[in-house]
Parts: C-alpha cells; sequence; structure tokens
C-alpha cells in the first residue's frame, strides 16, 4: 500500500473512533431491532438485487469486448472473468487495484497496457455519465410530474438534477472535443494548469492523451451507440438492485415504499463513498455514510438505516468476491501479487511516457 493510502487510512481510522465516542452516548442504537429488521427482510427482493449486480457485470464483460473490437475481437464474455477478479481485487484491497482490471485484460488479449488503460478511462468517463443522466432523468422527471414535494430537500435535489444534466451534456462536448482534436485540449489544459503547478499540468495532458487513444476504440456513431447502450443499461442494472434491496425492508415503512427517484439519491450518495475505497475499513465508513444518509433524507430509523445500508454494500459491492475468489484460483491469480504487479506495470508505463 502507498504511503499516502496508509496516512489516508489512519485518518478515516480516527475520524470513525471520533464519530463513535461523539454518538455514543447521543444516539441509542438497539441491536435487537437491528437484528428483527435483518430478519423480516423480504430476501427474494435481495436475491433480485443481487442478481442485477451479476447481470451488470457481464454488460461490463461485453462493453470491454466491444471497445476492444477495432484492435482486437475477442468473444464478448470472454473477458468476464477479468471483470470479476478486478472487483474483488477492490473489494478486498482497495482502490490500489483499480489497475488489476485492464493489466489483466493486457495479459489475457496480449494487447499493450497502455491500450488497456486508456479502455479503462473511457469506461469511466461512460459510468460517469450514465449515472449521471439517470440521476437527473429521474429527479427532474418527478419533478416535472409534480412528484418534487415528496422528495426530501426538493428544491436543492432539483438544483442538483439540473446541474447534473448540464454535467452530463458538458461530458459529451467534451468528449468529442477530444475525439476531435485530442492533442489541442491536452496541450491547452496542460499550458493553463501549468501555471498552477508544472507536474499537475503534465499529468493532466497525459490523461486526456490517453482518454484519446481510448476513443479510438470508438470508430462510428454505431461503436458510440453500443457503448452509450451498454452504459446506461448496465447502470439501470445497478439502480433496479438499489431499489429491490431498498424496498426489501418492508419492516420500516419508509424502506418499504422507496420510490425510484428517492433510491437514485442513495445511489450517488454510496457511489460517491466508494470513490476513495480503503481495505476492509471502507466497507464501514461506506456503511456508516449511506445509513447516515438514509436516516436524514428519509427519516429512517438508526436500526433500519444500518440494516439497509449493510445489506446494500454486500449485495452492489461484497456479492462478488465469493465468485471472484473462486475464478481467481482457477486462473492460478493471486489478487495481492496481481495488485502489485499492475501497480507497477502503470508506474513503468507512466514513466516511460513522461521521457518522451
Amino acid at each position: 500500500m502507498k504511503k499516502s493510502q496508509l496516512i489516508l487510512g489512519l485518518v478515516v481510522l480516527v475520524v470513525l473512533i471520533a464519530l463513535f465516542l461523539w454518538g455514543r452516548d447521543r444516539i441509542h442504537f438497539d441491536f435487537g431491532v437491528f437484528r428483527s429488521q435483518l430478519a423480516l427482510a423480504d430476501w427474494k427482493r435481495i436475491g433480485i438485487g443481487t442478481a442485477c449486480i451479476y447481470l451488470a457485470y457481464v454488460f461490463r464483460s461485453v462493453r470491454w469486448a466491444w471497445l476492444l473490437r477495432h484492435n482486437k475481437r475477442v468473444p464478448l464474455l470472454s473477458l468476464l472473468g477479468t471483470q470479476v477478479i478486478g472487483f474483488t481485487a477492490v473489494a478486498l484491497i482497495g482502490r490500489v487495484a483499480d489497475p488489476v482490471r485492464p493489466y489483466l485484460v493486457a495479459k489475457k488479449t496480449g494487447l499493450p497496457l497502455s491500450n488497456q488503460i486508456a479502455v479503462y478511462i473511457v469506461e469511466r468517463l461512460f459510468d460517469a455519465g450514465s449515472m449521471a443522466l439517470i440521476f437527473s432523468s429521474a429527479i427532474l422527471l418527478t419533478t416535472w410530474f409534480g412528484g418534487s414535494g415528496a422528495m426530501p430537500h426538493a428544491e436543492l435535489v432539483k438544483k442538483a438534477g439540473y446541474w447534473g444534466m448540464a454535467g452530463t451534456i458538458g461530458g459529451a462536448l467534451f468528449l468529442v472535443a477530444v475525439r476531435t482534436a485530442g492533442g489541442a485540449v491536452a496541450a491547452f489544459l496542460e499550458g493553463m494548469l501549468s501555471v498552477v503547478s508544472k507536474k499537475i499540468g503534465q499529468a493532466v495532458g497525459h490523461k486526456v492523451r490517453e482518454f484519446r487513444t481510448g476513443l479510438d476504440t470508438m470508430r462510428s456513431f454505431s461503436d458510440f451507440g453500443v457503448v452509450a447502450s451498454l452504459s446506461v443499461g448496465m447502470w439501470l442494472l445497478i439502480a433496479a438492485s438499489y431499489l429491490e434491496t431498498t424496498k426489501a425492508f418492508v419492516a420500516s415503512p419508509q424502506l418499504a415504499s422507496m420510490t425510484a427517484a428517492k433510491c437514485v439519491l442513495l445511489m450517488v450518495v454510496s457511489g460517491a463513498t466508494s470513490i476513495v475505497q480503503l481495505p476492509v475499513l471502507g466497507w464501514f465508513t461506506q456503511i456508516g455514510f449511506v445509513a447516515a444518509a438514509i436516516s436524514s433524507f428519509f427519516g429512517v430509523a438508526p436500526e433500519a438505516s444500518t440494516a439497509c445500508a449493510a445489506t446494500l454494500l454486500l449485495v452492489t459491492f461484497l456479492c462478488i468476491v465469493p465468485v471472484g475468489l473462486i475464478w481467481a484460483q482457477f486462473e492460478h491469480v493471486s489478487l495481492r501479487k496481481v495488485t502489485v504487479e499492475s501497480e507497477h506495470a502503470e508506474e513503468d508505463l507512466e514513466a516511460t511516457e513522461a521521457t518522451k
């Protein structure tokens, strides 16, 4: 683990301890009620939510294979193992394992790692755009059809919906600009940011050029349409998983009557807290933040909100771990070893690019 990640982990640990000490005498938490919330949950709905997540991994595999088709045609489901093992590594080791997926794809296909990192960057942008599109559409449709009054913090959420839509459009325009004039965009950003820090400017310019390389995988509007459709479809499955899992807590009226628009708010909070994913410790921080959001946004009791947040983490993030560990055994992949190898390979690639 990098020194910066260790420091971040210690800071998060200190904050969690401080919050625990602060809330110990202020917040009444009944573990009996917590257990009853889990016992009374509709596990059929939770099973459906888990199935949606597993199907989303199939979409991920197909999307990555499609993005490779102009460099090397591979069967659409042949990269499913790299996705499952890669996300298992992230779940157990943290965001330091993010390069595992492109690294495993590069080894499996024989294509350069730089090409796969470029594909990874494109994939991340489509993920962000799809999530923003779903969020803003759900919020704005609720607003336009007169349902905003039932939303928590309705005016703030409405503004967030407009900003989300604006961000989606802005991201699409940025994609077009990089696709048509990536070198000029990279040079402009590099020059502008170098005023603040030359190192930051070079890093941003390098990422834009990588992104431009990744966009070479889409050479027509039909390519873009397929990737965009797969991305939106995948995130709709993830949103459905959140909704089914939340509505499974039938002993809490607020959770049992959860709407799609409200659930999208919850998905955004969960996604934001998972950006900096620390090993194991990150599970508890994510549960804490999501439980706090459920409680404050929807007026749910602490026991029910914590039970729901823990189950959401299990369904949407950790459910892939058993499958990934088994798949890694069949592929003879050591998660810790491949994480270190992928990190070093990425650092070597960046050093090589910096000397050009």
